[in-house]
């Protein structure tokens, strides 16, 4: 029996506050679900920020077609937010002005409140661009909002296999490809500082964590014939990290294409010996191998705020809008894991 679980009595209630998102795709579904799942953690408080009215409508129009195990939002808190539309602006326009309201709502509860955490459903980009709300996505809105420079973008799941927690944070975030190396290099502390929150995360389920670092470049740049990142400040900036934290083995700069083959094996295999944290350079090179080895188990974690965020590792799902299909596995684990994190701050006195 760890810590946390010998402690888990003294754990003051938790309140998960859960922002709606966009009510054109299957936020209001997976959520109305999940709620009614019996994986759901016991003795925590749920809030939801959004719209009552589209919420029942979601009830009702899943009940018609035979869905059976959902949450009746007259039997749930709900923060009701009524947001006026914007002038001769879509039906999809107006839904990513209120995913935007509701969002924002949800950040100021959950700041306002001890031993909360935000769980948020996906939203659009686009559709926020349209209704004039300029954010490339949830994480820099909720940096803003929180007064915070340094935050990470960090998948995290937990194998229902062997226990194993699979972590990858992201160095770069939502820019396009052919930004990324510019950006690591014109901000030239951003992989030591990236690090640092990778390491404080990883430290609260393992004391001397082992961390691993992606190169950018196929084969890590073959020491400047692919590439000469790696070569001119990654291995730099990892030297200096590692001198700086020597209780913490650090690997890298690896080649992408086999970073990711221990997690495999630690996500199915007993006993495995597995990392406890990738760094991954971009966006795609992290999300491809956590989607593929933890589909529907990943969770988006920002870390790196003065709150706990995490969201479920997919999209809005316009295709299957209202089809009763959506899955909501992905959305209870991030429910758990911002739980478990909450217990945690707790534990260590850090939330």
């Amino acid at each position: 029996m760890d810590q946390l679980e010998k402690n888990s009595s003294n754990f003051l209630e938790n309140t998960i506050i859960i922002s709606a998102g966009d009510e054109s795709g299957v936020g209001p579904e997976i959520i109305l679900k999940a709620l009614a799942s019996n994986q759901i953690p016991q003795n925590v408080r749920f809030k939801i920020v959004g719209s009552k009215k589209n919420l029942m409508n979601t009830y009702r129009s899943l009940k018609l077609i035979g869905i059976k195990n959902i949450a009746n939002p007259d039997e749930l808190d709900i923060e009701d937010i009524k947001v006026s539309k914007l002038k001769n602006s879509s039906w999809k326009t107006n839904c990513g002005n209120c995913s935007f309201v509701y969002l924002k709502e949800a950040i100021r509860l959950t700041k306002s409140q001890q031993n909360a955490a935000l769980v948020t459903a996906p939203i659009c980009k686009k559709s926020w661009e349209l209704a004039g709300h300029n954010y490339s996505g949830q994480t820099e809105l909720l940096a803003e909002c929180c007064n915070t420079t340094n935050v990470g973008m960090l998948f995290t799941a937990k194998s229902p296999i062997t226990g194993w927690r699979f972590n990858t944070l992201l160095a770069t975030t939502h820019i396009p490809l052919s930004e990324i190396s510019k950006s690591l290099i014109k901000n030239k502390d951003l992989i030591y500082s990236k690090l640092n929150l990778l390491s404080n995360f990883s430290k609260r389920f393992k004391k001397q964590p082992t961390l691993r670092v992606a190169g950018l470049n196929p084969h890590a740049g073959e020491e400047g014939i692919l590439g000469s990142e790696e070569k001119d400040f990654i291995k730099q900036s990892l030297q200096v990290w590692r001198k700086n934290n020597p209780d913490i083995k650090l690997e890298g700069p690896i080649s992408p294409d086999s970073c990711w083959i221990s997690s495999l094996k630690a996500w199915n295999e007993e006993n495995s010996n597995g990392h406890d944290g990738i760094l991954a350079m971009y966006h795609d090179q992290g999300l491809i191998p956590m989607k593929i080895i933890a589909f529907n188990y990943s969770v988006n974690t920002t870390i790196g705020l003065p709150i706990i965020r995490t969201s479920p590792d997919h999209g809005t799902g316009f295709d299957i809008f209202n089809k009763g299909i959506a899955q909501c596995q992905s959305i209870l684990e991030a429910i758990k894991t911002a739980n478990e994190l909450c217990n945690k701050s707790q534990l260590f006195d850090t939330h």
